[in-house]
């Protein structure tokens, strides 16, 4: 007989969720991890990880038809997409696996299987565990993080069925590639898959309600990411509503409304990318004092619920719905549970953004118009990758980096990039911003040359009357 006791159990085993399960038995928590699907989650299993594995064929065979550029002569580049599909589903799987050796290793008890709270008071949480609608264990704990995720949002009139209109799931598992796409909503996940498809040669159109695409970012971000994706030949619709889907046998026409003015677009497929709902169905919450705010449970900066000893991370515990957010916001919950010395309140002012399109875009912090709403006087970088001997090498000498300031205290605000490699390069700024680094140290740092990062130098020293290569 299994052991059903446990000083923690977490429900979910996503990024949020495996990593506190890893983290509760590392502190020492006799810990158990419930998971009704795949190890690793939507972002291992069916985004993140196995997007970019999309993302970087793209933009290899992007490289490929214009290998001209580099000096090469590359002659009857081709799209395998059955190829392509298998090699991304295969890095998920192969990660999948190391997720259960993980838990494995640090001794981490995982039941197969859907938890819901079973009754059970402070110090006695009660959880039980279905599968296919049959129990498989009863389980017990004074602590039970919730960390169950989230999945895509549908619209009325625009659902989804998987064979014409796509959420990210058949979007990443195509049996045959559009010749022309719709992609409803402009946010992270919307934008990369425009990329994806358009950089393999589909014809995409993206509609965005709101007034500019990626609208989370800075303004002036967006705008440039705008004039990109029109000069690779997106059709883009900002301040558009999608309002009807009418679906042939192998097509759909799309009616958009925008300015108060109607038009049709009729394509092979539509991805539906505006936002996500979370699980918080079925889990038992009915009697507790955990509240629930359109779809998200709420708690504090600890992750804890207005129930003692029920928690929630991740994305079923509201924005920024990100993987490295919910891990993180789980190691704090179960430092916390553990009286662990030195943890500090989860805060999301430092939690960086990362969109994998063509461009790459990345920020963390405020952006120039969020951190003027708040009162503060700016001072306002900026360095342009034609600027710079690295990029123009890789010949990628589109993109800006930014950076705000507060032009009393030095104090680094915000960071925002768009261009080749910023997802990688916008951790500096992370870094500096949770070390609560002034310009000061940065203008002082030195950069390395040639790379990328002597950018970010530039940026800073151009928001106080410094910059040296442009």
């Amino acid at each position: 007989m299994a052991d059903t006791s446990f000083d923690v159990i977490v429900v979910g085993g996503g990024p949020g969720g495996y990593v506190t399960a890893i983290r509760a038995a590392q502190l020492g928590m006799k810990t158990a991890l419930v998971e009704r699907e795949h190890l690793g989650g939507i972002c291992l299993n069916w985004g993140c990880i196995p997007t970019k594995a999309l993302l970087r064929t793209s933009e290899i065979y992007h490289y490929a038809t214009h290998a001209e550029q580099f000096g090469l002569k590359v002659q009857g580049a081709s799209v395998d997409l059955a190829a392509v599909v298998k090699r991304s589903r295969k890095i998920a799987a192969q990660l999948n696996g190391g997720v259960g050796h993980l838990l494995k290793k640090n001794k981490v008890a995982v039941f197969d299987g859907a938890g819901k709270l079973d009754g059970g008071s402070a110090g006695a949480r009660k959880l039980k565990v279905e599968k296919d609608g049959k129990a498989v264990a009863g389980l017990v704990a004074k602590h039970i993080v919730l960390a169950t995720g989230a999945r895509a949002r549908s619209l009325p009139g625009l659902e989804p069925d998987g064979k014409l209109v796509w959420t990210y799931k058949e979007a990443m598992v195509p049996e045959t590639m559009p010749k022309s796409l719709l992609v409803v909503g402009s946010g992270a996940i919307g934008m990369e898959f425009a990329s994806f498809y358009n950089d393999l040669g589909a014809d995409v159109t993206v509609v965005e309600v709101m007034d500019r695409i990626l609208p989370v970012e800075d303004e002036e971000i967006a705008a440039f990411a705008h004039k990109q994706f029109e000069k690779q030949g997106m059709t883009i619709h900002a301040g558009a509503q999608v309002t009807k889907l009418d679906r042939a046998a192998n097509s759909v026409t799309a009616t958009i409304e925008a300015g108060g003015k109607s038009s049709q677009i009729t394509v092979d497929r539509v991805i539906l990318a505006v936002g996500i709902v979370g699980n918080v169905e079925d889990l038992g919450l009915e009697g507790t004092k955990v509240k629930v705010d359109r779809t998200h449970i709420e708690v504090d900066h600890w992750a804890q619920t207005g129930e003692l000893g029920i928690y929630a991370i991740g994305d079923v515990a509201g924005p920024p719905w990100l993987a490295h957010k919910a891990s993180h916001e789980g190691v704090v919950c179960v430092e916390k549970i553990a009286g662990y010395d030195g943890v500090h309140p989860f805060e999301t002012s430092n939690i960086p953004g990362c969109t994998y399109c063509r461009p790459q875009i990345a920020s963390v912090g405020l952006t120039e118009a969020a951190a003027k709403e708040q009162g503060h006087k700016v001072k306002v970088g900026r360095f342009p990758f034609i600027g710079n001997g690295k990029a123009i090498a890789l010949g990628e000498p589109e993109g800006i980096i930014k950076t705000v300031f507060d032009e009393k205290t030095g104090e680094l605000l915000g960071a925002h990039m768009v261009g080749a490699e910023v997802t990688e390069l916008i951790q500096g700024y992370v870094v500096a911003r949770t070390l609560e680094t002034t310009e000061h140290e940065l203008m002082h740092t030195i950069f390395p040359h040639p790379t990328l990062s002597e950018m970010m130098h530039e940026s800073v020293l151009d928001a106080y009357g410094k910059v040296i290569h442009f």
